[in-house]
């Protein structure tokens, strides 16, 4: 029953939010085609719920080529692949508001395990990989939370950019994914909902593990 009608809300509020962010869409859209590459949307293969994939949808903050240059699937803080206007609208999560259609088409939800690239994905343990998506992805999640930073860490790290994703932050973002399936229920949906808005706000907040004092334990 909490499938259904979290399907139910996911479908009347992305239909909402379509119409509602069209003043938003329609800036961004034109800044986007002015700038940059003129590259408008970034669909990329993502993995979701039972380890499908689907193209997932953004707005273009970073260079065409981007996933052969550089780090790869890794992003660092000031990476130079991003773009002056693509800066901006990761800073501002922007660039992730496109995915209300992923919502309404039923590839996502609007709170659920970050979907990875499979490149990603594989990183996983093969007990791991059976668990993290046995919930439908979404636009934010516990994993979102927490790892607001991702990128600092990344870029503060001693470690080399992918050893410091795989041996640092996989294994307590997939066990994060683990947690929320296990406290899977409205509420817990909602706080989720109110913890994103909460840090656009107040991003150096420890609110999180105060709501949810059950977490993992964060040990770096």
């Amino acid at each position: 029953m909490y499938q259904i009608i979290k399907r139910f809300f996911d479908i009347v509020f992305s239909l909402v939010a379509i119409v509602l962010l069209l003043p938003v869409f329609i800036p961004v859209i034109l800044l986007l085609l002015l700038t940059g590459e003129h590259e408008v949307f970034y669909k990329q293969d993502r993995v979701g719920y039972k380890n499908r994939i689907f193209k997932i949808l953004k707005f273009a903050t970073m260079l065409k080529n981007s996933p052969n240059m550089g780090d790869g699937d890794i992003t660092k803080r000031g990476d130079p692949r991003i773009t002056k206007v693509g800066k901006l609208l990761r800073q501002s999560k922007l660039n992730e508001l496109p995915q209300v259609f992923n919502i309404f088409l039923g590839d996502m939800s609007f709170v659920g395990p970050r979907p990875l690239m499979k490149v990603g994905f594989d990183r996983y343990s093969d007990e791991m990989k059976s668990k993290v998506y046995n919930a439908q992805p979404g636009l934010t999640g516990i994993g979102s939370i927490v790892f607001r930073d991702e990128e600092l860490i990344i870029t503060q790290s001693n470690l080399p950019p992918h050893e410091c994703y795989r041996d640092i932050i996989l294994p307590y973002k997939g066990a994060l994914e683990v947690w929320y399936k296990q406290h899977q229920n409205f509420f817990t949906d909602f706080m989720i909902l109110f913890l994103t808005a909460w840090y656009i706000v107040f991003p150096k907040s420890n609110m999180v593990y105060k709501v949810f004092p059950s977490l993992p334990k964060r040990s770096f």
